[in-house]
């Protein structure tokens, strides 16, 4: 495409060079009978084949005739390349923007258990990199289709976006939320993040919902209305602040891990009831021979915590492994846990 709108440039520079170099000739090998500006407009005119008449007294050069032809002909071809340039540059950019908005939303309706990320501000663009580093499937919404265009090219092209107002069902829908595993609010705003915890609970009532909290006193109301958690982002700045000052080493460690190697995050990993696993004990689980992953903490069906797990311990459906590991690894034991 950018190199049709180059030739749509490149053709209004020839047909503005045909114009003023006739112009030019009309203006020296008239003997200066007309002026430059006269020139130049009748080789316009020429050039462009509008039809108006000659200039007076054009018989008594008889090699200016020459040069009008020349303009008529060369004024029609730059004229013929313009127009089927522009009309390629119009139809090739409907047809493939058509192309592509539809394959995006075929490859939306093919979505089961992703992600919808509703907001793509100073948040929602953290969240789609952080998703997008631990390769979970996920839609974004927003209203600001230039902000979603900007953010897509960053993804190479494999951002799937919908435009429009995440607080209206319809548009939450388009996203797929009736058949999406989660939901994150973060828009800046409480009220528009409470309109889509609401619509986000009466379209998919097991889906699990985070939304994001200016406001502290807001924190109940959207619990209340659905969110099975919230985020300050104040509060959370404020507890980082105060590891930045007490345990600089431990915050070291998670930039490292989170922003410098990029391939290491904390991932959870439950194993179904159906598992070959569901009764055997960790040792048995070829965790760190298939996967490489660290085994950080256990969460009970009951919702115990079993921080730094025993070899021996057992294991039921239901249970969620803490892993600590790279994406490709966590990937590996979520298939490994699934095999009946």
């Amino acid at each position: 495409m950018r190199w049709e709108i180059r030739r749509v440039f490149y053709a209004l520079v020839a047909f503005t060079v045909i114009v003023l170099t006739g112009g030019v000739g009309f203006w020296a090998f008239g003997a200066r009978e007309y002026s430059l500006p006269d020139s130049i407009y009748f080789a316009l005119s020429t050039a462009a084949t509008v039809g108006f008449a000659e200039l007076p007294h054009l018989a008594r050069h008889p090699g200016l005739r020459v040069i009008s032809g020349l303009l008529i002909v060369a004024g029609i071809g730059a004229i013929a390349f313009f127009q089927s340039t522009l009309t390629a540059v119009l139809v090739e950019g409907v047809l493939l923007e058509s192309f592509r908005r539809r394959r995006m939303q075929n490859k939306i309706q093919a979505l089961q258990d992703h992600l919808v990320v509703a907001g793509v501000g100073r948040t929602g663009k953290y969240i789609c990199e952080e998703l997008d580093a631990i390769r979970r499937e996920f839609v974004v919404i927003d209203k600001d289709e230039e902000l979603l265009i900007r953010l897509n090219e960053e993804f190479e092209g494999r951002l799937l976006y919908v435009v429009g107002d995440a607080t209206e069902d319809h548009t939450l829908i388009e996203a797929g939320l009736e058949r999406a595993h989660g939901v994150m609010a973060a828009l800046s705003a409480d009220k528009d993040n409470l309109f889509i915890v609401l619509s986000a609970r009466a379209l998919n009532p097991r889906a699990r919902i985070v939304s994001k909290v200016i406001e502290l006193e807001n924190e109940p109301k959207i619990v209340r209305a659905g969110a099975d958690q919230t985020v300050s982002p104040h509060r959370m700045g404020g507890m980082r602040m105060v590891s930045e000052l007490v345990r600089p080493k431990v915050t070291e460690f998670l930039d490292r891990m989170l922003r410098v190697t990029k391939n290491l995050r904390f991932e959870e990993v439950e194993v179904p009831t159906t598992s070959r696993y569901a009764s055997k004990t960790l040792r048995e689980v070829p965790i760190r021979q298939e996967t490489r992953l660290l085994v950080v903490a256990l969460h009970e069906p009951d919702g115990d915590y079993v921080y730094n797990p025993e070899p021996d311990h057992p294991l039921h459906g239901g249970t969620g492994l803490i892993v600590m590991g790279e994406p490709d690894g966590v990937q590996k034991l979520r298939e490994l846990v699934a095999r009946a």
